[in-house]
């Protein structure tokens, strides 16, 4: 059976760094963040059912990935994000999520939530760069891991200390 690990947490936070370096090191493939693809394509005036649809995306590559491991015999899946990502997404956006959100299953085996410790690097799709919303992008990014009830480690430290985390937490 493969395990799956997603890497959780507000812009700017060090997941798409780590997912493949974390992959890796499992020896695994990793799985892209679908949500950046669909913002540079479409752009950043986003509506919910927007956010739907790169949950959709999110799930038909995690669960191709997911196939690809297991025929391959791996024991992990690293994920750069899932629906849950998304769900905090929505909620910074508009204060609420679409249904289909609540409706999801598929939750990872492990989540790892990036503490936004890390200084902000801006970029052209890149949103909650103030110190105020990205506590608040973190806090949200906790509480719906919490409310889900999902296990997870939050993952701080800068360099080596932030990977060292990570690798005491998989």
């Amino acid at each position: 059976m493969t395990r799956t690990v997603c890497l959780h947490g507000p812009e700017s936070s060090g997941k798409s760094t780590l997912a493949p370096r974390l992959a890796a090191h499992l020896g695994t493939a990793w799985v892209r963040e679908y949500g950046r693809e669909y913002t540079e394509a479409h752009g950043q005036d986003l509506a919910m059912a927007d956010l739907v649809a790169i949950a959709e995306g999110q799930v038909a590559l995690a669960r191709a990935a997911l196939a690809d491991a297991e025929r391959a015999g791996r024991h992990w899946l690293v994920l750069d994000t899932d629906p849950l990502m998304t769900i905090a997404w929505a909620e910074m956006l508009f204060g609420r999520r679409d249904p289909w959100f609540d409706r999801w299953r598929g939750e990872a085996d492990l989540y790892l939530l990036m503490d936004i410790d890390l200084p902000f690097v801006p970029d052209p799709v890149r949103f909650f760069g103030d110190e105020e919303r990205r506590k608040r992008f973190f806090d949200i990014s906790r509480a719906v891991l919490e409310e889900r009830g999902v296990r997870y480690a939050v993952i701080s430290g800068t360099g080596d200390a932030r990977w060292e985390a990570v690798l005491r937490a998989v």
